[in-house]
């Protein structure tokens, strides 16, 4: 039996001195390497040097010749044109892919061939589109908005129901990204995409009907604020008549009353919303706001005066690599 122990702790003792002994050798191979490549540098330190500026001065000349810009429009797609857009851009993007210049400059386009691409995503404010603040919006509209996203969110990530192609057709606001080989101007490229997205016949017809409409309806509610003026005109004359006294009293508990100061205060809410609607829906694709000439740096774009030298470098050590390989083979088979 001891002799069985004594056997197990030399086996012990073995496995120990084998594992150390590796881990000894695999830190001395790794600092040989170190010591090489630091040899490999100092031999070569001239060709490295000159391989290092030769790149990233050709990836600096790249990085400026071939940069790519992005145009970011936010628009707001007014009386429910969302889809409309989004096929428009999509037939903007396939003239493009067709390089299609004849259709693109009779959009207005002066430069198309400057142009990579057209594309459009939602904004996603999930918040908006479940608390809208609008007069309109009422507190069954806010909670038919929340039932349908939790409905939606049921047997998936809500991360991925906000970003759904559904669901987020029906955010405010919408990104136009336009991808620009150099800089741009506006009038060169947004403005024409802009004017070609707002030629719809249907949808001018819409918002002529629905301006007008809400011109009338806040013509009407004026004459309605007027009347209700008169009565509290009248109203406040009959009080004053009827005071014997100069103390001013006020009947809260008069309900009718209240009531029309409720309604007085429902119609001039009502009419400064639909005072900025006129302003927001003067165009069918209203644009909100424009950030121009951002510089890409997505891929490679602006990151060749990175990429080339440490390329240059990688091909040079295994150039020497392969030649000493090549050399050491030839030695080998001419000795045989």
């Amino acid at each position: 039996m001891s002799n069985i122990q004594n056997q197990n702790q030399e086996n012990q003792e073995i496995d120990l001195s084998l594992l150390t002994k590796k881990i000894s050798g695999f830190f001395d191979s790794v600092l040989m390497s170190v010591f090489k490549s630091i040899q490999f540098v100092k031999k070569n330190i001239i060709v490295v040097g000159v391989l290092f500026v030769l790149g990233a001065t050709l990836g600096y000349f790249m990085d400026e010749s071939t940069a790519v810009y992005d145009q970011e429009i936010i628009v707001a797609p007014n009386f429910g044109s969302v889809d409309y857009l989004y096929s428009k851009i999509d037939l903007l993007n396939s003239k493009l892919k067709n390089n299609d210049t004849i259709f693109l400059k009779s959009i207005g386009i002066k430069k198309p061939k400057k142009i990579i691409s057209v594309s459009v995503e939602p904004v996603v404010d999930i918040y908006t589109f479940v608390n809208n603040n609008t007069v309109i919006a009422t507190n069954a509209q806010n909670t038919q908005n929340f039932e349908l996203v939790k409905l939606l969110s049921e047997d998936g990530d809500i991360k991925k129901v906000i970003k759904d192609k559904l669901t987020s057709k029906n955010y405010a606001h919408h990104t136009i990204l336009i991808k620009t080989d150099g800089y741009t101007i506006a009038n060169e490229s947004i403005d024409p995409i802009l004017k070609y997205l707002n030629q719809s016949e249907y949808f001018q017809n819409y918002q002529k009907v629905s301006n007008n409409n809400t011109v009338i309806k806040i013509q009407q509610n004026n004459i309605i604020i007027a009347q209700i003026d008169g009565l509290l005109n009248e109203f406040s004359t009959t009080t004053a008549g009827n005071q014997k006294n100069d103390k001013l009293v006020y009947y809260n508990e008069n309900t009718q009353l209240n009531d029309i100061i409720q309604t007085k205060n429902t119609l001039i809410s009502e009419n400064g919303y639909q005072k900025l609607q006129l302003v927001n829906l003067d165009k069918i694709i209203k644009e909100i706001c424009k950030t121009v000439n951002i510089k890409n740096t997505t891929g490679t774009n602006n990151k060749m005066k990175l990429i080339l030298p440490i390329l240059f470098l990688f091909l040079f050590v295994c150039y020497r690599l392969f030649k000493s390989f090549y050399k050491k083979q030839e030695s080998k088979y001419s000795n045989i």
